[in-house]
């Protein structure tokens, strides 16, 4: 059931709920309150979904180095994904309440660990239940299998491929963070503010509407523009590689490949002589 675009809208997701390969994972996560999303599941949740949990999930333990929510390694996402009941061909559609943030996470990693299936719903989960559509608190019987995560090349960037981007005019980065955070106004997260120099400013919040939908594929196409049919490589980054996603989703929608610098911000600063600037 390959489809042509990365994004699902919730009413295929209600029609599509009894397929048999179909897998809906629930992505609702709260940076500040890191058990919030997970109550929020098991309160209600579309039938069938599974939970994955960003910090317990679908990010390796935090260290030195590495960034707020470190890419986990083959070994450690294969046995979530295994225990979630996933196969190699499954269909997975993954959702949130975060315009996306975390549920492009998710799409992310499972694209790089070599799934092909896999999808982000348009709308979050109160969309869904606006609409009047099933909701469950039950907790699905999962039925463990063998998954073997097998990273792909040309999608990660390491620190060292962003500290030659800095000096190289065929590449380009794309910090994915709001204006504050960037020119260093506000920091809320990291113990230092400002952006990777050279980079560019791209709110990854931006590539939703008000209502927290993700964007048609029209509107991304006039908002990705400025990054159209060049040859530069381009590395997108955020705070610690989360919400970088979504950008990196909405390039891949308009037909521009991108990697992901999974450490972001938060391992940029972790190395003493990274140099950062504040300029406007």
């Amino acid at each position: 059931m390959l489809l042509r675009s990365h994004i699902v809208d919730m009413q295929w997701v209600k029609e599509n709920l009894d397929h048999e390969k179909l897998v809906i994972a629930d992505c609702r996560f709260h940076l500040t309150e890191p058990e919030k999303g997970y109550e929020e599941y098991k309160q209600e949740h579309i039938p069938g979904a599974v939970y994955f949990h960003l910090e317990n999930d679908l990010s390796a333990p935090t260290g030195k180095h590495g960034g707020r929510h470190p890419l986990p390694d083959a070994e450690q996402f294969s046995s979530v994904i295994g225990k979630a009941g996933i196969q190699h061909d499954s269909i997975v559609v993954a959702y949130d309440d975060q315009s996306g943030g975390m549920a492009s996470h998710l799409w992310w990693l499972l694209k790089y660990y070599g799934h092909d299936e896999v999808y982000v719903m348009r709308e979050g989960f109160s969309h869904w239940k606006a609409a009047g559509y099933p909701v469950d608190n039950e907790m699905p019987v999962l039925k463990e299998t063998s998954y073997t995560a097998e990273p792909a090349s040309g999608m990660l960037a390491s620190m060292e491929d962003v500290r030659k981007a800095l000096h190289d005019p065929e590449v380009r980065l794309i910090d994915s963070r709001a204006e504050e955070r960037f020119f260093g106004i506000s920091e809320p997260f990291d113990p230092v503010a400002g952006h990777i120099p050279s980079a560019e400013q791209e709110d990854w919040l931006n590539r939703s509407d008000e209502k927290g939908r993700l964007k048609d594929k029209g509107a991304w196409q006039k908002e990705m523009q400025p990054y159209a049919g060049g040859e530069e490589e381009i590395i997108v980054y955020c705070g610690s590689g989360v919400t970088a996603c979504v950008n990196v989703l909405a390039l891949a929608e308009t037909g521009r490949k991108a990697k992901l610098y999974a450490g972001s911000w938060s391992d940029w600063i972790s190395y003493e002589d990274n140099p950062v600037s504040r300029k406007k």
